[in-house]
C-alpha cells in the first residue's frame, strides 16, 4: 500500500499540468526590476520526488527533496570589469561561485576565483537548463563542479577556447604548491536551422593525493584527463555524445595505473514549444577495479511558464556487480528566476 501510494504522488506530480496566461506580466515585473547588465538578480528552487522500485538507495531511494537551492548575482561594471557570487542554500549557505573578471574585448575576457573547469560538456549547463535531472555520471566522478584559480576565455569566427589553471582540489582552498591546467578548444557551426558543436577537453592534475570526483579512489598524483564531445541543437531534434577518460595511479591499487572511462549519449525531440522528450544512454567503467555501469534514462521536460517548469526521468540501471536491474523515477518542479 505504501508503494503504491509514493509511486502514486510521483506520477501526480510528474502529470501536473500548469497553464499560464500570455502574457505574464508577473514574470515582466521581475525582470525590469531585477534583470539588467550592472546588476542581474537569478533564483532556482527545485523541488524533487524520487522512488526506486526496490527498498534501497538507487536514485536517491523513496523521498521528497531539494534539489539546487540557488541565489545568483552577476553584472558588468565600469571598465569592462565583471563580477559573479553564486549562493547555494540547500543544507548550509554554500559558495558555488565567486568570481571576478576583466572584457579586454567582446572575443577575448579572463575570470578568477572560485567555477566550473570547462572540463565536460554535461557540466557547462546551469542546474536549471540540464537535459535531465540528474547530470551523466563522468561529472561527479571524474572532476570537481568546482575548481578556484583563472581562466582565460576567447572566440572567434566559431573557434573557442578555454585555457584554465587551477589549485585542482575544488572548493577546498587547500593546495600542495601543485596545480590542475586545463584546455578545452571547439567548434560552432549552422547546420540545417539549427547549431552543430564540437570540441575537446583535456587537463593535468599535479596535485598529489587528490579525491578523484565522488569515485571513492585518490590519486598520487599527475592525473590526466582527457575526451571529446559533438552536440546538435536543431528546431525539432537536439542531442549530445561525449567521452571521458582519465587515467591516474591509484592509492587503492598501490599505485598501479586506474582508467576510469565515460561516455553518454543524449537524444531528444521538441514535441510542441513547451514539450520535449529525451533518451540518455550512460555508461562508467572501471579498468583495475572490473566495475562496469550502464545507466538508461528517459525523460519528459514541461516548461509551463517562463518561470515554471518540471522534468520527470524514468531510470534503469545496469550494474556488473549486480544480477538484476535496478529502476526508478523522478519528478522536478521548478523555479528559475
Amino acid at each position: 500500500m505504501k508503494k503504491r501510494s509514493v509511486l502514486g504522488l510521483v506520477f501526480l506530480f510528474a502529470s501536473c499540468q500548469l497553464y499560464a496566461q500570455q502574457p505574464e506580466p508577473f514574470a515582466n515585473q521581475l525582470e525590469e526590476r531585477f534583470k539588467s547588465e550592472t546588476f542581474s538578480l537569478g533564483i532556482l528552487l527545485q523541488s524533487l520526488a524520487l522512488f526506486s522500485f526496490e527498498d534501497d538507495n538507487f536514485n536517491g531511494g523513496r523521498k521528497f527533496d531539494l534539489g539546487a537551492t540557488r541565489l545568483d548575482i552577476r553584472g558588468r561594471v565600469d571598465g569592462n570589469f565583471m563580477y559573479r557570487l553564486q549562493l547555494d542554500f540547500r543544507r548550509t549557505t554554500s559558495v558555488f561561485d565567486a568570481q571576478v573578471g576583466y572584457h579586454f574585448s567582446d572575443n577575448f575576457r579572463l575570470i578568477a576565483g572560485a567555477f566550473k573547469p570547462y572540463l565536460s560538456a554535461d557540466l557547462d549547463p546551469h542546474p536549471g537548463n540540464t537535459d535531465f535531472i540528474n547530470r551523466a555520471r563522468q561529472v561527479g566522478v571524474m572532476m570537481n563542479s568546482r575548481e578556484i584559480g583563472v581562466t582565460a576565455l576567447g572566440e572567434s569566427n566559431g573557434f573557442y577556447y578555454r585555457f584554465g589553471m587551477y589549485n585542482g582540489t575544488g572548493l577546498s582552498r587547500s593546495n600542495d604548491n601543485r596545480f590542475m591546467y586545463t584546455v578545452r578548444l571547439g567548434y560552432d557551426t549552422d547546420l540545417n536551422g539549427g547549431t552543430l558543436g564540437v570540441g575537446f577537453n583535456g587537463a593535468i592534475n599535479q596535485t598529489r593525493m587528490e579525491s578523484v570526483g565522488n569515485s571513492g579512489l585518490t590519486s598520487l598524483g599527475d592525473r590526466n584527463l582527457y575526451g571529446a564531445f559533438i552536440r546538435y541543437d536543431g528546431e525539432v531534434v537536439f542531442g549530445t555524445f561525449e567521452l571521458l577518460q582519465t587515467r591516474f595511479e591509484a592509492q587503492q591499487f598501490n599505485g598501479n595505473e586506474e582508467t576510469i572511462t565515460g561516455f553518454y549519449g543524449t537524444i531528444g525531440t521538441r514535441i510542441s514549444q513547451k514539450d520535449e522528450l529525451l533518451a540518455q544512454w550512460d555508461r562508467i567503467d572501471y579498468d583495475l577495479r572490473d566495475d562496469t555501469s550502464d545507466r538508461f534514462t528517459f525523460g519528459w521536460n514541461h516548461q509551463a511558464t517562463r518561470l515554471i517548469s518540471f522534468q520527470t526521468n524514468l531510470l534503469i540501471q545496469f550494474d556488473s556487480d549486480e544480477d538484476d536491474a535496478s529502476l526508478g523515477i523522478a519528478g522536478n518542479f521548478q523555479f528559475q528566476f
